[in-house]
C-alpha cells in the first residue's frame, strides 16, 4: 500500500484515520484518503461477511486471520483473473479492429480501382457511341449519294 503515487500528489504521503473492526487505526499511503477510506470499508465488509459465518466466532484469533487472508487473496486473484480475461478480450477485439480496418483500406482500395476503371469503360463507351453516330451518318451520306 505503501507507493509512489502518479499525478500532483506525488510523493505527499496522506494519513488517514479509519475505523476497522471498531478500532481506530491510522493508515497511511501515497493514495488518496478516500481510496484508503475506501481499502477500511472493504476490510470492514468482510468482517461482516466473516462473523456472519457459523463458527467463525469460536475459532482462535490466529485461524480468523488466516481466513481473512485466504479470502482477500481469493479476492484478489479473482480479480487478477477477470483482468487477464479482460486484457485478452480487449486484444483479440483490438487485433480483430485491425483486420477490419486492414479489410477496409483493401476494399476501399478496389473500390477506387474499380471507379477508374469504370470511368475508363464510360469514356470508351461514350467514343463508341460517337463512332456508331459517325459510322451511321456516314452510311446514310453514302446511300444518298449512290440514289443519285
Amino acid at each position: 500500500m505503501l507507493r509512489i503515487a502518479r499525478g500532483d500528489s506525488m510523493y505527499t504521503k496522506n494519513d488517514v484515520e479509519v475505523l476497522i473492526n471498531n478500532k481506530k487505526l491510522i493508515i497511511c499511503g501515497y493514495e488518496s484518503a478516500e481510496y484508503l477510506q475506501r481499502i477500511a470499508s472493504y476490510i470492514n465488509n468482510k468482517i461482516v461477511d466473516f462473523k456472519n459465518i457459523e463458527g467463525y466466532k469460536s475459532l482462535d484469533s490466529d485461524m480468523r486471520n488466516t481466513m481473512m487472508q485466504i479470502n482477500i487473496a481469493d479476492d484478489l486473484f479473482k480479480v487478477k483473473e477477470q483482468l487477464e480475461e479482460i486484457q485478452q478480450e480487449s486484444d483479440r477485439k483490438s487485433s480483430e479492429i485491425y483486420n477490419m480496418k486492414h479489410d477496409l483500406v483493401a476494399a476501399r482500395t478496389k473500390l477506387e480501382e474499380k471507379e477508374v476503371e469504370m470511368l475508363q469503360l464510360r469514356e470508351e463507351y461514350n467514343e463508341l457511341q460517337k463512332r456508331i453516330i459517325q459510322l451511321e451518318t456516314e452510311r446514310k451520306e453514302r446511300r444518298v449519294l449512290d440514289r443519285d
